[in-house]
This record gives C-alpha cells, sequence and structure tokens, in this order.
C-alpha cells in the first residue's frame, strides 16, 4: 500500500520500520520539529526522523496540519492510507479525509478504555491486569473512531512504563501489519466503540509521583512502577527528595505509614496504609541509580526512621 506515516517517539519508530519491512510505500513520513531534550537541552530529531533517515524517505516536520498549502502537497501523493502512531498533531478533519482509505491510528491501550495522552501509564496505576494495542479508524474525536484490530498482552506484576511500553511497541508494529493485510483483503469489520466504557488516559502530573505512604503497598508499588522511566517516583528523607526506581511488595502489616522497619543489603523495607513495600532501587539529587546495597555503603539508614510527604515537612518547619 501507498502509505503517509506520522509519528514521532519510538514508539512509531518501530512500526514504521515494520512497515517498510513489509514493503509497504512509505511516501511520505510526518514528524515532530527537532526540539531540545536531556540535561544538556540539545536539539534532538525524533526517533521517526532518525528511521526515515536511515531508509531515505520524503519527510517534513510541519509546526501544524492545519496548512493548506500542505495538505494540498498530502492530496497530491494519493496515498492509500495515512498510519499515525503517537505523533503529537492534531489531525484536522481535512487531512482525515485525504486518504483514499482514511487515517488510521495505532494506540496502546484497548479502547474505549484509556483514551487519550497517557494510556500506559494509567493502565498500570489502575492496577489493570491487562492492556493491548487497538487500531482504529480515526474520526474528528479523540480515539473515538471505529475499531479496526485489537491485540491484547498481559501487565506483569512487574512490568514498568518502559517495560510495558517495549512491549507494546512490537505488538502495535505487528497489529499495524496485519490490519493493513486485512484492509487489502476486505477482511476487516469495524466495530463502533461502546462509549458506555470509555476513560480518559490524562496527561501525567509529575506531583503523581510523590508517594502517599498512606496508600496501599500495592498503590505504592503501582506508582513506582508507572514513573519509571520518567520522572521517577519519589519521597522525603532526612528533608531530601530520594527518587525509588524498584521496588516489591512484601508479606506482613507493621509500623505507621512511611516508617522503615527493616534495612538490609536486600532492600528497605517500609510501612504502607496497608501492607510492607521493600524498596530495592534509590537515587538521591544529582546521584547515580543505586541499589539498596550500594546506596547503604554510604548512607547510613535505620529501621524507625521515616520517610515523609511534601506537606508533612511543610507543617514541621511552620
Amino acid at each position: 500500500m501507498k502509505i503517509i506515516f506520522a509519528g514521532t517517539p519510538i514508539f512509531a519508530a518501530i512500526a514504521l520500520e515494520a512497515l517498510i519491512q513489509a514493503d509497504h510505500e512509505i511516501l511520505l513520513v510526518l514528524t515532530q520539529p527537532d526540539r531540545p531534550a536531556g540535561r544538556g537541552m540539545k536539539t534532538v530529531a525524533s526517533a521517526v526522523k532518525l528511521m526515515a533517515r536511515q531508509h531515505d524517505l520524503a519527510l517534513l516536520q510541519p509546526l501544524t496540519l492545519k496548512s493548506l498549502e500542505l495538505q494540498v502537497q498530502l492530496r497530491a501523493l494519493n496515498a492509500d492510507v495515512m498510519v499515525v502512531a503517537a505523533y503529537g498533531l492534531i489531525l484536522p478533519e481535512a487531512v482525515l479525509s485525504i486518504p483514499c482509505l482514511g487515517c488510521l491510528n495505532i494506540h496502546a491501550s484497548l479502547l474505549p478504555r484509556w483514551r487519550g495522552a497517557a494510556p500506559i501509564q494509567r493502565a498500570i496505576l489502575a492496577g489493570d491486569e491487562e492492556t493491548g494495542i487497538t487500531i482504529m479508524q480515526m474520526d474528528a474525536g479523540l480515539d473515538t473512531g471505529a475499531i479496526l484490530l485489537k491485540r491484547n498482552t498481559a501487565i506483569a506484576y512487574d512490568d514498568t512504563t518502559q517495560s510495558l511500553h517495549d512491549k507494546l511497541g512490537l505488538l502495535g508494529a505487528q497489529s499495524i501489519v496485519e490490519t493493513l493485510m486485512l484492509l487489502r483483503q476486505e477482511k476487516l469489520d469495524p466495530v463502533m466503540q461502546d462509549e458506555t466504557l470509555a476513560c480518559y488516559a490524562t496527561k501525567i502530573k509529575k506531583t503523581e509521583a510523590e508517594i502517599d505512604w498512606q496508600q496501599t503497598a500495592e498503590q505504592v508499588d503501582r506508582i513506582v512502577r508507572t514513573f519509571n522511566p520518567n520522572p521517577g517516583a519519589y519521597t522525603y528523607f532526612r528533608d531530601r527528595i530520594l527518587k525509588i526506581w524498584r521496588a516489591r511488595v512484601v508479606a506482613g502489616n507493621a509500623g505507621k505509614p512511611g516508617e522503615i522497619i527493616v534495612v538490609d543489603r536486600t532492600g528497605i523495607v517500609v510501612a504502607c496504609g496497608s501492607g510492607l513495600l521493600q524498596i530495592e532501587m534509590v537515587q538521591k539529587p544529582g546521584g547515580k541509580k543505586l541499589s539498596v546495597a550500594d546506596f547503604l555503603v554510604g548512607n547510613d539508614i535505620q529501621p524507625g526512621e521515616c520517610f515523609t510527604a511534601l506537606n508533612y515537612l511543610a507543617s514541621e518547619h511552620d
């Protein structure tokens, strides 16, 4: 098929490579403009741009798709379909109607659950046992179009946003290749979404990464996994932020929320509102991520000390 591809991060780049390997004709790649990133805030090309360059594909990086000149350019390509994956720009209705078979979106959830910007994080944070990929016929709404194909995958007990993203990236690539094959064979049966089951995956806020030790150990564990790799779940210890990168629920129920119960090389066991959480990897401001065994070499932590929340620190210093 003749395809216009629109996407930006690695999730989309994986799908673009799969379409190339499946011998589809990529007429044009659309991706976000290069932007500053990282500690040095150096201008960085998107993963999709790098993939397009690697395969010598035509590339555009418009700030918007509302330009009539751009729309004329897209129409002149006579594409069969536009494939969209984590592009980051809204497609105007005029663009949705340009390809003869419309625009297909690779969405990282089982629609209509978790429409919107952060479906992977919201699925982990909510404690969902499964998620997946939905290939959707795009319309003017926010992830409201007809479902063309769904593929499920389990959310493992230790899945982080990064590990689940990686699994869904591969599944999304496989799913769009399968969808286009079925579309070509006229074997797809679009299914309208059930609006009564819809919920929205709103953007993640950094403040959500702060741990509330009043929550259950299972909830705190989900916070740690949700905010790995970005921005990192955090708490306060001795008036300083401490990021927690890996933890697991352990048996038992003791102490007040935030109280350190056990300290040894295997981990720091902390009491939650219900249950216990063993912290296994941490990071101090400006430092490296360290296993608890390495962290304890230069940091003496004793049972009975407590992790606290920002509002607790504020009340202590009033």
